[in-house]
């Protein structure tokens, strides 16, 4: 069994600043310490995009010594809010031919960063070039596939998240059928949600995200939804055969929330007296 951490969309931006009232630097350390605290035999730990809230140097800079604290290995993404170019000269290691996509062996598994940022867009893009490196990644992979990206690959239905959704969704979808069974399962955020799904056959899930907290309002075509739902980071627990994903809304013991204990799944030891109602 692999056990990987998931963290999405950290918006890391000037220290005292806030975004949607929450400190996303302070969010950001409560899941670290969260996450390690609960979940400190996982193996690797993904942060999947939107690293920085506005692309700053500071940003980048905090993060790479943030991180250089942190004890398990942190593989990170990009994201529309972040700049690919001032990314890349804190973490030259992670760049492919321009591009922040790489390989890493996991215990069984092998998993795929991918690149879908787009310079002047909040949308994804996933160029020849990108698809051309996934293919040969693919072709050669001795283990099953876990990738990890940004941008959703599949409409939600909600009309603005669908604009700046995987826009070159068909291309990446096309490399996956040529080695069909090859993917295990995808891990994206972007969309402030906790989404789960298939694209082309595969599994997809996303958690909600360490700072602001997204809603799914179908009836409002025009503007995001959002909320004061908890801010939370992903666990998943991954097998031979079978992948389960846990969204950890780490936020609600931050702020007092309480956690209960009800009796164990023995159906004998369950009565009226000992189920907590």
């Amino acid at each position: 069994m692999t056990k990987i951490i998931q963290i999405t969309d950290i918006h890391i931006t000037t220290p005292g600043n806030t975004i949607g009232g929450r400190d996303p630097i302070a969010n950001f350390d409560r899941a670290l310490e969260h996450a390690l605290a609960q979940h400190g035999d996982a193996e690797a730990i993904f942060v999947t995009g939107d690293l920085s809230d506005w692309g700053d140097a500071s940003d980048y800079l905090h993060l790479r010594e943030r991180l250089a604290t942190v004890p398990l290995p942190v593989h990170l993404a990009l994201g529309n809010h972040d700049e690919r170019h001032v990314f890349a000269r804190h973490f030259p290691d992670l760049m492919t031919d321009g591009f922040c996509q790489y390989r890493v062996d996991l215990k069984g598994h092998i998993a795929l960063v991918l690149d879908t940022w787009a310079a002047g867009t909040h949308a994804g893009r996933f160029c020849e070039a990108r698809a051309a490196w996934l293919d040969g990644q693919l072709g050669a992979a001795d283990a099953p596939v876990l990738l990890f990206m940004h941008h959703n690959p599949v409409p939600l239905g909600l009309g603005p998240m669908d604009k700046i959704m995987q826009l070159d969704a068909d291309r990446l979808g096309d490399v996956i059928d040529r080695h069909r069974g090859v993917v295990k399962h995808i891990f994206h955020g972007h969309c402030h949600l906790p989404l789960s799904g298939s694209f082309r056959g595969v599994p997809f899930s996303a958690p909600r995200g360490t700072n602001h907290a997204g809603w799914a309002d179908f009836n409002n075509t025009a503007a995001f939804g959002s909320s004061d739902l908890p801010e939370s980071y992903a666990v998943a627990l991954i097998g031979d055969r079978d992948v389960m994903v846990h969204m950890i809304e780490f936020g609600y013991q931050a702020n007092g929330g309480t956690i209960r204990s009800e009796p164990s799944g023995d159906k004998a030891e369950w009565d009226r007296l000992t189920m907590v109602r």
